[in-house]
């Protein structure tokens, strides 16, 4: 069985010590439930929140993420619509922000897990006798 690579990983949102457990209990189009977060890897029972408190660092990530949507959007704006009046861009960016809000927030919690966590690949030997 092939390893998954780390963007890979990433991509799929799965934990960074097994690279097969979702970190997430649920698909990222159930809206409503987008936020949900396994405390522990269904494959190899890692914890997910190292330290109490330690999401609280993915908030400037979803800050970074933020700013990024801020000025593609504001660009996006000002060229499609050949510089259009302030209320464009008042309702246009925070409704993009508020669209992508469940991408924001499950990718700033995995990308800090994996950039901040600590957690290195193990390969198990997963062969059986």
């Amino acid at each position: 069985m092939p390893i998954p690579s780390k963007l890979r990983t990433i991509i799929e949102a799965r934990c960074p010590k097994c690279r097969e457990g979702q970190m997430f209990e649920f698909p990222i189009a159930q809206v409503r439930k987008f936020s949900h977060m396994h405390t522990h890897c269904p494959v190899c029972g890692l914890r997910f929140e190292v330290e109490p408190g330690f999401y609280i660092g993915a908030m400037y990530v979803s800050y970074v993420m933020s700013v990024i949507i801020f000025a593609t959007v504001s660009a996006a704006i000002y060229l499609l619509f050949n510089n259009p009046d302030f209320y464009y861009y008042v309702i246009g960016i925070p409704l993009m922000v508020l669209i992508l809000l469940p991408f924001m927030y499950r990718y700033s919690r995995v990308l800090f897990l994996h950039m901040f966590g600590g957690i290195k690949y193990e390969a198990e030997d997963r062969t059986t006798i």
